[in-house]
């Protein structure tokens, strides 16, 4: 079973397409090296000049699948693997977003929301942290914002996601306002897109370089941690968990 869509090409653009909703599109294993997979064939293809990363379903990703959650390495790889592809990721959002699927949209280069989406940094909530997704993030969005949506896991819309930086378009009509977006992409050269990605993700990168070991050190001793084990069994059994007041 696949968990990603076939792909589809139109005139430059390839859309990927998060499809496994019966859990949310949560990030599994199987799902971030599918993904990484498919953003290789797409690195490698002259014939494609950008890339969208779409979903089915209600919810854009629900973030890790914490029945069969990707190893850190992978995840922070994927991420990396998105800022550093030398053609630019598009992500198209009309669902929800949590956790770590705001991960991916820190990691690409443009992103658009409808007014179905909705964000939450919800691993406060569960005795975690956003630790690896704090690599393409916190370079990205407004420091406020993400010391308030870290420590409080509240939910916001696409025009607070848009205000703060996490996203490039809070959209009435996703396809509509990304068209001339996509337009623009096809119109440019390929060396220039490139050259150009490589200006604006450079401070992400170092991000990368410089904090990566440090906070998928931090993330495997939070998920092994006790209070972790709390917060996850009691999301899973749709209960508070102990600590909750």
């Amino acid at each position: 079973m696949t968990l990603l869509a076939l792909p589809t090409h139109d005139r430059g653009i390839t859309t990927l397409t998060l499809d496994s909703p019966a859990n949310r599109n949560a990030l599994s294993a199987a799902l971030v090296g599918e993904l990484s997979t498919a953003l290789d064939a797409c690195a490698a293809d002259d014939t494609v000049r950008a890339v969208v990363l779409t979903h089915t379903g209600n919810t854009f990703c629900a973030g890790a699948d914490l029945t069969a959650p990707p190893d850190p390495h992978a995840l922070v790889a994927l991420m990396r693997q998105i800022v550093a592809l030398p053609k630019p990721v598009v992500a198209r959002v009309t669902g929800h977003v949590r956790a770590g699927g705001l991960g991916l949209l820190g990691a690409c280069d443009i992103s658009a929301a409808g007014p179905e989406a909705s964000f939450a940094l919800t691993e406060s909530r569960l005795g975690l942290a956003p630790a690896v997704i704090s690599l393409p993030l916190l370079p990205r969005i407004d420091p406020r914002a993400a010391a308030r949506y870290y420590l409080t896991g509240e939910r916001f819309d696409a025009a607070e996601a848009a205000r703060i930086g996490l996203i490039t378009l809070a959209a009435e009509d996703v396809d509509k306002d990304l068209a001339p977006v996509l337009d623009g992409l096809r119109k440019a050269s390929p060396q220039g897109l490139a050259a150009s990605k490589k200006l604006v993700t450079a401070t992400v990168l170092e991000s990368f370089d410089q904090h990566a070991e440090d906070l998928i050190a931090r993330s495997a001793a939070l998920f092994a941690s006790a209070e972790a084990r709390e917060g996850m069994t009691a999301f899973l059994e749709r209960r508070d968990p102990a600590w909750v007041l």
